[in-house]
């Protein structure tokens, strides 16, 4: 009960943590073993994106033989993908404001097995290329829906790590994708891309059975009047009971509820499940949400527009232009790629709550664009090469590669998903997650959908240049803009961004103003 806690506590909730006196500072929590559970169930999503990614990469050298396509065929079959996901993405913020985040995840799950299943049994580029939009709705679902829901029900300590989990399961979709390229290439052509393409909508099945199995969000709970579901939530995911009381206080705070109402269901004032949400975010926001806006997009548009996707994509035509050209020896290599992004992303997870953002995506960038300008060298001179065959050069490809996806993956990777997800106001994030999905899946498929015309016209070596100077970009504006979230709370975010707080009789006021508070760039 809110009205009977202790007086202390009640002083030391509304002083900044890092003021308290050591008697009754926040001690060391443990990792609440339900919210992993929770976070891992939910990004388990991603991997039908990875997967995908990481099998198109090499079936789609069966499906040109087989079906006898042009490049250009094959380049919007790539990337046609991260465009159809659009729908998907832009329909999931309403969906999962009406449904729930738990009912899209399984929705979600359901559109992809169909697509998958579609492509499997695809008996032309046609046919292949409807089962790649109804695949797409469901990846863009699934994009927008996990870190949101792992961000709402992840207490603040270990937010970062348990939203990362998405990138973890989109790098370990990629290397199942080219395990499966490798285990079937041995088939004839005509099955084994359809084999490689239908076997992804196994993960499905077993998502969809498994998300059954979590809890709704507590945010999602308060915000539909279910404050009872909400606290018992609340309890299993939070550190501490006192955290979970906090948690929950805030987020009352937020959605408009009395803090001392203890009912548990009241009536809420709906805010007819996300109209009006995007005039608030496009129209007319304040400038701490224009500036949360702005920082999820420019974060989502740069983790693709540097390339990433370029290199996972096309990883086998980058090693057979660096000189490799033995169809197994190609799907190797990509899979050696997949295990180096899926190891550092498995290290970026334990660092993000102990590093912080900033510092990891610094240093993530500056080493992409170091790998990306090596990359770039070392085809430029195989390409010039008279008989296109130089073993150091080619050495240098392959170091350079997988030291990129290494460096993405530690970095911008994961962190363009954990930032996205938390900095949003909770009456905007659904929304707002789904504008910066929208940026991320447009900006992926202009580049993979022009990647060989891009390298035809200015040569391979010169587009992984152009990449590195994006990434280079990338870094001043990281540097710049982007303010430190690590261990604030959600509810934290839109004064962290730019609202002040002033205290009126005992309460905490929320007003907008252009300074940034007391919470600043870390």
């Amino acid at each position: 009960m809110t009205d009977q806690k202790p007086e202390a506590t009640k002083v030391a909730s509304q002083v900044p943590h890092d003021s308290l006196p050591e008697a009754v500072a926040p001690r060391p929590r443990r990792k609440n073993k339900y919210a992993f559970g929770c976070a891992m169930l939910a990004s388990m999503t991603s991997i039908l994106l990875g997967y995908d990614i990481g099998v198109m990469s090499g079936a789609a050298i069966f499906i040109q033989d087989d079906l006898h396509v042009t490049d250009t065929q094959i380049e919007i079959l790539l990337g046609i993908l991260n465009l159809y996901s659009l729908v998907g993405s832009l329909a999931a913020g309403r969906t999962s404001d009406w449904i729930g985040r738990r009912y899209t995840i399984v929705f979600a799950a359901v559109i992809f097995f169909v697509g998958a299943i579609m492509m499997g049994l695809a008996p032309n580029y046609a046919f292949l290329m409807v089962g790649r939009f109804v695949a797409g709705v469901g990846v863009g679902y699934a994009l927008m829906i996990a870190p949101v829901y792992t961000a709402e029900v992840a207490p603040a300590s270990s937010r970062g790590f348990l939203t990362s989990f998405a990138e973890v399961f989109i790098n370990s979709g990629i290397l199942l994708g080219y395990v499966s390229n490798f285990a079937f290439s041995k088939l004839p052509e005509h099955l084994a891309w359809r084999l490689m393409l239908g076997v992804g909508a196994v993960p499905s099945v077993f998502l969809g059975v498994g998300v059954l199995a979590m809890p709704e969000s507590p945010r999602w709970l308060v915000m539909q009047g279910q404050l009872g579901l909400a606290k018992k939530v609340l309890a299993k995911t939070s550190d501490t009971p006192e955290e979970a009381e906090e948690r929950l206080l805030d987020i009352k705070k937020v959605a408009g509820i009395p803090a001392d109402c203890n009912d548990d269901v009241v009536a809420v004032q709906k805010q007819s499940h996300g109209e009006g949400v995007w005039k608030e975010l496009f129209l007319r926001p304040t400038p701490s949400v224009r500036r949360v806006l702005i920082s999820a997009i420019g974060i989502h548009f740069f983790q693709q527009a540097s390339g990433i996707d370029s290199v996972v994509l096309y990883s086998p035509k980058v090693f057979e232009k660096a000189g490799i050209h033995d169809k197994d020896t190609l799907l190797g290599a990509t899979v050696a790629v997949g295990f180096t992004k899926t190891l550092f992303i498995l290290v970026a997870t334990f660092l993000l709550d102990r590093v912080g953002r900033r510092p990891l995506l610094l240093s993530s960038t500056g080493g992409m664009i170091l790998s990306l300008a090596g990359l770039g060298l070392g085809l430029t001179i195989v390409d010039h090469h008279p008989n296109g065959h130089l073993p150091w050069a080619l050495g240098l490809c392959i170091a350079s590669i997988l030291a990129y996806v290494a460096f993405f993956s530690i970095g911008l990777g994961p962190i363009t998903w954990v930032y996205s997800s938390e900095i949003f106001p909770l009456r905007l994030r659904a929304q707002g997650a789904s504008a910066g999905v929208v940026v991320n899946r447009v900006t992926s498929g202009v580049i993979t959908m022009t990647f060989i015309s891009l390298y035809k016209a200015i040569t391979i070596g010169g587009s992984f240049f152009l990449y590195a100077g994006v990434a280079a970009a990338a870094w001043v504006f990281f540097f710049t803009y982007l303010k430190e979230t690590r261990g604030k709370t959600l509810e934290e975010m839109e004064n962290l961004f730019g609202n002040k707080t002033e205290e009126k009789d005992g309460e905490v006021q929320m007003t907008n103003g252009a300074g940034g508070g007391s919470n600043g760039n870390a």
